[in-house]
C-alpha cells in the first residue's frame, strides 16, 4: 500500500493518476479515504483524484505517544501531503473534519489551493451543548470501542430520510459495520475534533473559490453554520441538499457529484481563460 512519511507518521493515500488537475479529498471523523469513492469514480476521468487517511484513522499510523491528535496537527499533515505529492495548486474537497482542515489550509496557505469544496462543516469550535455527549462517546470508545455506541453515532451522522428508507437497509448495515470496525485508538482523533479551536476569525482571509454544501437534515454541523461560512467567505456559493444529513455525500451522492463536478469544471475553465 502507498504511504507518505509525514512528520513522524505514515499516511496512507490513493492516487488515481492521470494528467487532470489534482483534487485532494479529506475525509470525516471515523471514516477513511474510501468515504469519497463515489466522488472519485465520477471525477477520475477528468481529474487526478487523491484521497488520504488522517493520522490515526484508516490505514494511517498514529504517533506512539498515545495523546489526542489535535486539528492543528491534522491540518499541518494536509499541507505536507500537498507539498510531498507536488499537488499545488490543487482543488480541495473536505467533509466535516476534512472541511475543518480545508478551511485552515485555505486561510493560511492560499497558494496551495485552486478551489475549496466544503461539505457539512463549520469554522466554529464545538457547540458547548454538544460537548458532554461527544466527550462521553469518546470515553466509551477509548475503553470499549465503538461497538456500544455505533447505533447512536449512526443516528447522529445520518439524516432521518436515509435512516428510515427501507430500500437502503443493506447500505446502512454496511456503513454501520465500517464504523464499528474502527479501533479503540480512534478516540485520539475524536478528542482532537471535539476540542478544536474556532477559525471563524480567519475566514476573511479566504479568497479561494469556494463551494459550500450542507444537508438540510444535518444535526452535527447545522445548516445555519453553512450559512455563516457563506456570509464570511467572500464570493462563496452555498447549496443546501434536501433530505441529506451530515454524511451528505453518502446520502445524496448523485446531487453531491453533480454539484462538485459543475463547480470544478467552472473554476478550471475560468482559470484557463485567465492564463
Amino acid at each position: 500500500m502507498p504511504f507518505l512519511s509525514i512528520r513522524g507518521a505514515k499516511l496512507y493515500y490513493e492516487d488515481s493518476g492521470g494528467p487532470g488537475e489534482p483534487v485532494l479529498f479529506s475525509h470525516g471523523l471515523l471514516w477513511d479515504s474510501h468515504l469519497f469513492s463515489r466522488q472519485v469514480e465520477a471525477l477520475k476521468g477528468r481529474y487526478r483524484c487523491i484521497c488520504y487517511d488522517h493520522r490515526g484513522q484508516g490505514h494511517s499510523e498514529a504517533p506512539e505517544d498515545g495523546k489526542p491528535i489535535d486539528l492543528r496537527t491534522v491540518y499541518e499533515d494536509a499541507v505536507s501531503v500537498i507539498q510531498a505529492l507536488r499537488l499545488a495548486p490543487c482543488h480541495f474537497v473536505g467533509l466535516s473534519m476534512g472541511g475543518f482542515v480545508g478551511l485552515r489550509v485555505a486561510a493560511r496557505h492560499p497558494e496551495l489551493l485552486s478551489s475549496l469544496v466544503l461539505l457539512d462543516t463549520s469554522a466554529a469550535a464545538e457547540l458547548p451543548s454538544n460537548l458532554p455527549r461527544f466527550r462521553l462517546l469518546s470515553a466509551v470508545t477509548h475503553w470499549l470501542g465503538l461497538g456500544p455506541v455505533v447505533d447512536r453515532i449512526m443516528h447522529i451522522y445520518f439524516g432521518p430520510t436515509f435512516m428510515n428508507d427501507p430500500a437502503r437497509r443493506a447500505e446502512r448495515e454496511a456503513l454501520r459495520r465500517q464504523l464499528a470496525s474502527n479501533p479503540r485508538a480512534v478516540w485520539r482523533a475524536m478528542d482532537g475534533v471535539i476540542h478544536r479551536r474556532s477559525v471563524e476569525g480567519e475566514l476573511h482571509r479566504i479568497t479561494t473559490p469556494t463551494l459550500i454544501l450542507v444537508g438540510e437534515e444535518d444535526a452535527v454541523t447545522l445548516p445555519e453554520m453553512a450559512d455563516r461560512l457563506h456570509e464570511r467567505i467572500s464570493g462563496s456559493r452555498l447549496l443546501r441538499l434536501p433530505h441529506g444529513g451530515h454524511m451528505s455525500n453518502l446520502e445524496q451522492p448523485e446531487a453531491v457529484n453533480a454539484a462538485i463536478s459543475s463547480f470544478l469544471d467552472e473554476v478550471s475553465g475560468a482559470q484557463l481563460q485567465a492564463v
